[in-house]
């Protein structure tokens, strides 16, 4: 599937849209991402991710979806100091004000938040006690929400 979905982005990028290309570019890296291929698909997320931003803004669902993209591959390379900081302080915050708390991908980046503070390597208990009080408030909402699983 990668060599198709290669040479998909590469035409889209030259025979169609921004919004085209950025639905290639992002197929691409989950596929990359799925190979385990994560460095490479951080570096065509984080782009997905400024592109979105800059075309619809930071509060955009699309945007936040893209920068969820990036953070959970933040989480599996390990850059978690840099996974917290893009959703605690940026992501989070538009997605509450515009989504709101209880919504699917407010909930997400919830759990992404609270992943990239349990698996930091540099984690204090702190850091532990935090993402277990995110997890159970987030188990909450989706619960309530969504039903019980």
């Amino acid at each position: 599937a990668l060599p198709v979905l290669e040479a998909n982005l590469a035409l889209t990028r030259r025979y169609f849209s921004q919004e085209n290309i950025l639905v290639a570019q992002t197929n691409f890296a989950a596929c990359l991402s799925e190979l385990g291929r994560h460095d490479e698909a951080l570096v065509l997320k984080r782009d997905s991710y400024a592109r979105e931003v800059a075309m619809f803004g930071v509060s955009d669902e699309n945007a936040l979806m893209s920068g969820n993209n990036v953070a959970v591959s933040l989480n599996k390379l390990l850059i978690c100091d840099e996974a917290r900081t893009l959703v605690g302080d940026q992501l989070l915050p538009a997605a509450l004000k515009s989504l709101g708390a209880d919504h699917n991908l407010t909930l997400k980046l919830n759990q992404v938040l609270a992943t990239a503070l349990a698996n930091d390597p540099k984690r204090t208990r702190d850091d532990l006690l935090e993402a277990e009080t995110i997890m159970q408030d987030t188990v909450q909402r989706r619960r309530r929400v969504f039903g019980p699983a």
